[in-house]
């Protein structure tokens, strides 16, 4: 497989070196944290030649004495040179019986810059406070970005390169596959035993029809308003036994492991956060065709999940907005300021386009407006707000 310097991570991390922190890799299973690692340990090599490397892959066979956390302390104390920078690399560390013991005994003698990465379903962001009592710094890896999509298969033309990104998505594991039918079996494949799997066998699910039947759901209704009340009673409705409070169990679950991301709506007016109906994005939304197939595309709710995902991948905190009963798909807000963001996959005819403008220009306030689109043109403005194609929006940083 051919390897691409993932530069926006791999700045995160250099910029962490040599801090007291624990650095936390996460992001769902297939997204390239163990790569991103890799790539990471080749950096401190080539800039610090006498560094002390220790690095233990905890799915190499050779590291299987390394399983339990009395083990692994030993190992990596007796690896421990005096003098030079120590680092301490390991990947999958659920795979220890009690890691966070290692890792904290490790971090508290100040001695080592530690690395960490683990399955998506056993190290989440919620577990990370209680897990080590260090601080963390977490960097979380999403899939290809279509920037990255683009420097894979190192493609110019943009326009012609979103089609093909819409179609294959961010999974780098399926390019290696040469038709689509076998693309998309290895990413349902991920899905299926790599991130639902994970789930059942933390929480040690008993019904897993049922979270089969939620992932399906929330697949088939991504950007589409979602409560669990209403999916509990649809699932009712089909006899399937359930409640409103284990859907919203099992959503949670999904959310943790970086399988989907849910999105709080906002009102624009009175500035407060709505307490029902929230929206959930795919984590790649390449998952949708795996899972669902490619028919009856909705090219629109596809484009709004790649700009969802593009967001957070930037560092946007991500709401959906509400303003006098129009809808608004993103309040991206950074460090403070706010962008009002309509996405479509088209706005060529009048009527769609007064549709996605007229709830940005009924905005009052002077945060920047914008309408994300297939345009296939230079970026302009119409009455304040700019028009930009998402193509080149997405190739911009």
């Amino acid at each position: 497989m051919r390897l691409i310097e993932r530069d926006f991570y791999l700045n995160e991390l250099k910029e962490v070196m040599g801090t007291p922190d624990i650095k936390v890799i996460t992001g769902v299973r297939r997204s390239g944290k163990s790569k991103l690692m890799e790539s990471f340990i080749d950096y401190v090599r080539r800039n610090d030649p006498s560094a002390n490397i220790i690095h233990i892959n905890f799915n190499l066979n050779e590291n299987e004495g390394l399983m339990e956390y009395h083990a692994l302390n030993a190992y990596i104390q007796d690896a421990y040179i005096p003098g030079k920078n120590n680092f301490v690399f390991i990947d999958e560390v659920q795979m220890c019986t009690g890691f966070e013991r290692a890792i904290n005994s490790l971090h508290a003698t100040e001695k080592y810059d530690i690395y960490i990465t683990g399955s998506n379903a056993f190290l989440m962001s919620s577990d990370l406070a209680t897990l080590f009592v260090g601080r963390t710094f977490e960097i979380e890896v999403f899939p290809f970005s279509f920037k990255e999509f683009m420097q894979y298969y190192e493609l110019s033309d943009q326009y012609s390169a979103f089609k093909q990104y819409i179609q294959e998505g961010g999974m780098s594991g399926s390019y290696l596959y040469k038709t689509p039918e076998s693309k998309y079996d290895y990413i349902a494949d991920v899905f299926n035993t790599l991130i639902v799997r994970d789930i059942q066998q933390k929480y040690k699910l008993r019904n897993k029809s049922l979270m089969e039947r939620l992932c399906d759901f929330l697949i088939d209704n991504i950007s589409n308003q979602t409560s669990t009340r209403s999916v509990a009673a649809a699932f009712t409705s089909e006899q399937v036994k359930t409640n409103d409070r284990t859907i919203s169990t099992y959503i949670k679950y999904l959310c943790n492991a970086f399988a989907f991301y849910k999105v709080r709506r906002y009102d624009i007016q009175g500035k407060r956060y709505l307490a029902s109906n929230d929206k959930y994005y795919l984590c790649d939304h390449s998952f949708k065709y795996a899972k669902l197939g490619t028919k009856n595309a909705d090219y629109g709710r596809m484009i709004e999940n790649i700009v969802a995902i593009e967001l957070l991948r930037r560092g946007y905190e991500l709401y959906a907005g509400v303003l006098y009963k129009k809808e608004i798909d993103f309040v991206a807000i950074k460090r403070g300021e706010k962008t009002y963001i309509q996405v479509a996959n088209s706005i060529d005819g009048p009527d769609t386009f007064e549709r996605e403008v007229d709830p940005l220009l009924k905005i009052k306030d002077a945060y920047p407006k914008m309408i994300l689109a297939r345009t296939r043109q230079e970026a302009y403005q119409y009455e304040g707000v700019q028009i930009v194609d998402v193509a080149d929006w997405l190739a911009m940083n």
